[in-house]
């Protein structure tokens, strides 16, 4: 399929966005100890970023991957655990990392599978918010930028396992079709 990537947040942006959320994590969390749920494999460039930038926080990290859109550009909307958490959450602090909220069925079902674990606390933060998609509410604690119904793409996001070397994200447009 003839396409090309057009970008939509720069380099630079993104690392004053990741450097201002991880200021706010790291006051939400100062002197605790927290775990750190990245979500693989959109979400691993974010969280690494994120976590370098955290200070006075005594941050773990660990990774949980799920499957709602195998190669297609849009959720089917049943998620599955491809993935699972190696360290117990039981009575932790935990921040759910996400690349982007869309549909929000996979972050809510994320959210509930640690929930159910009896963590002491989960906070949601993710790099991108695509309101205009949400199908069901899932409470965002954290917000890096708010974008439109696009097909996006880099810094750990793909499309088929493609783009997520880029340093911006790009919106994916497709050519006579």
């Amino acid at each position: 399929m003839d396409h090309s990537v057009e970008p939509l947040i720069a380099e630079a942006d993104l690392k004053q966005k990741v450097t201002e959320l991880a200021r706010r994590i790291s006051a939400d969390y100062a002197g605790k100890s927290l775990l750190v749920v990245g979500v693989l494999k959109g979400a691993f460039v974010f969280c690494a970023d994120l976590l370098r930038q955290f200070q006075g926080v005594d941050a773990q990290v660990d990774f949980i991957a799920s499957s709602s859109y195998g190669a297609a550009t849009e959720s089917s909307g049943a998620v599955k655990i491809l993935k699972d958490l190696d360290t117990a959450v039981e009575g932790r602090h935990v921040l759910l990392v996400e690349d982007i909220v869309d549909t929000g069925l996979t972050l809510r079902y994320l959210r509930d599978h640690i929930e159910r674990q009896q963590p002491a606390s989960v906070r949601i933060c993710v790099l991108l918010d695509k309101p205009s998609r949400r199908q069901v509410d899932v409470p965002v604690d954290y917000v890096g930028f708010e974008i439109p119904d696009e097909f996006v793409v880099g810094y750990g996001i793909d499309w088929a396992e493609r783009y997520r070397y880029l340093p911006y994200i790009g919106v994916v447009r497709f050519k006579g079709g």
